[in-house]
């Protein structure tokens, strides 16, 4: 299928469809994940994948562009959401290098940034490394790839 939106829906308790989010999951507060739960998975899903991206971030390297919060996968197909704080499955590394979630945090003064939670459905159970970038991710991932969507989520520091 490639990359390409699917009907999967994936949303928050947190924060609404290009809404802000809460000061809780960002870098200026506890900076845990925000809860997410999705539907609508296409059939044959075995396994999934989570990428946090700022594209808005003004950073260009050799392995893309912006600023990846959180990579995560290896989530079975099973599994409909994750909890606030998900500490589960397999974290790949964030633009910091570190295996973790890693909240928002735009550059004062930078104004509104927008968060993608894109969620990737996969007809494999591919049991991937841990310690992925987002472009391994990607590479690893994309002849598996059945679906995705993403949720949008915004924040700005205070001036």
């Amino acid at each position: 299928m490639g990359f390409a939106p699917s009907a999967m829906q994936i949303t928050s308790p947190a924060f609404a469809p290009l809404g802000r989010i809460p000061k809780k999951h960002t870098g200026e507060g506890d900076d845990v994940s925000p809860a997410l739960a999705w539907s609508g998975v296409p059939p044959d899903t075995k396994a999934f994948a989570l990428v946090c991206h700022d594209p808005d971030a003004p950073l260009v390297t050799p392995r893309g562009y912006g600023f990846v919060h959180w990579v995560l996968y290896n989530i079975p197909g099973s599994i409909a959401q994750l909890a606030e704080a998900e500490m589960a499955y397999t974290s790949g590394a964030n633009s910091l290098g570190k295996p973790r979630y890693n909240g928002p945090l735009p550059p004062e003064g930078h104004g509104v940034h927008h968060y993608y939670f894109w969620l990737l459905a996969l007809n494999a159970d591919i049991e991937l490394p841990p310690g992925l970038s987002m472009t391994d991710l990607f590479a690893a991932t994309e002849p598996s790839v059945l679906g995705m969507n993403r949720l949008v989520g915004t924040y700005a520091r205070p001036s």
